[in-house]
C-alpha cells in the first residue's frame, strides 16, 4: 500500500478545528469551524473519491479521538450506509500511533505503540491500494521526516484563520514536492496532489 495524507488547511496553513467550534479548542483556539462553510460539493466529491481508495486508515491520537467521537458514534443519520465517508471510515481497519491509548472503542482499531516506523513500513509492504492519514498534523510531520509519505492530498481553503496549529512548523526539514494534480472548486477550495521529491534545490 502507498501511504497518502489528506489535509485541510487555511491559506495561512492552519489545520486546527476546521470542522466545528468545539472540535479542537486546545491552546486557546477560538476560530473552529472555518472550513465547513467553504466545503462545496466538488470538494466533497473529490474527498469521497479519495476515501474510496483507502484500504486502511492511520491516525494520530488527537485526530483519532475526534473522528471516533463523531464518525465512530453512528450519529450521522439513521442509515450511515447512505454516507460514503461514514462507510469508508467504519468498514476499514484503523491504526492509531499512540503510546497512551490502550482500549480503543471504535471497532476495528489497532494501536501502534512500539517502533511506529517499523509498523508503518510493515503496513505499507502489504498488498492493497492506500493507507490513508486523515488530519493528524504531528503524525504527518513525523512520517515525512522518516520518508514514509508517498502522496499528499492538500485542500487549501480561501480563508486566513490567523491562529491555531499549522500543518508545517516555522522551522523544520525541507522537502521538494512534485505537483501531479490540481483543481479549484467553485467555492475557491484549491485541491492539490503532490509527491515528495527529495530535497529542494537552492539558488547559489
Amino acid at each position: 500500500m502507498k501511504l497518502t495524507t489528506i489535509t485541510h488547511v487555511s491559506l495561512d496553513g492552519v489545520m486546527q478545528g476546521l470542522g466545528g467550534a468545539d472540535e479542537d479548542r486546545s491552546g486557546g483556539f477560538e476560530r473552529g469551524g472555518w472550513a465547513i462553510p467553504l466545503f462545496d460539493s466538488e470538494a466533497e466529491a473529490f474527498l469521497v473519491e479519495v476515501l474510496g481508495r483507502a484500504d486502511a486508515f492511520l491516525f494520530g491520537r488527537k485526530t483519532y479521538d475526534i473522528f471516533a467521537g463523531s464518525w465512530g458514534t453512528g450519529s450521522w443519520g439513521a442509515n450511515q450506509g447512505d454516507n460514503p465517508i461514514s462507510v469508508a471510515l467504519n468498514t476499514r481497519p484503523k491504526y492509531v500511533a499512540s503510546t497512551t491509548l490502550t482500549e480503543p472503542e471504535w471497532d476495528d482499531t489497532m494501536v501502534l505503540s512500539d517502533d511506529v516506523a517499523a509498523a508503518v513500513a510493515e503496513l505499507k509492504a502489504k498488498p492493497g491500494g492506500e493507507l490513508q492519514v486523515q488530519g493528524s498534523g504531528a503524525l504527518i510531520r513525523w512520517l515525512m521526516e522518516h520518508d514514509l509519505v508517498d502522496e499528499i492530498n492538500l485542500f487549501t481553503y480561501p480563508v486566513v484563520v490567523g491562529q491555531g496549529t499549522r500543518l508545517f512548523p516555522d522551522t523544520g526539514p525541507d522537502t521538494a514536492l512534485e505537483l501531479i494534480e490540481s483543481q479549484t472548486t467553485p467555492g475557491g477550495v484549491i485541491i492539490q496532489v503532490y509527491r515528495p521529491a527529495g530535497r529542494p534545490e537552492y539558488a547559489t
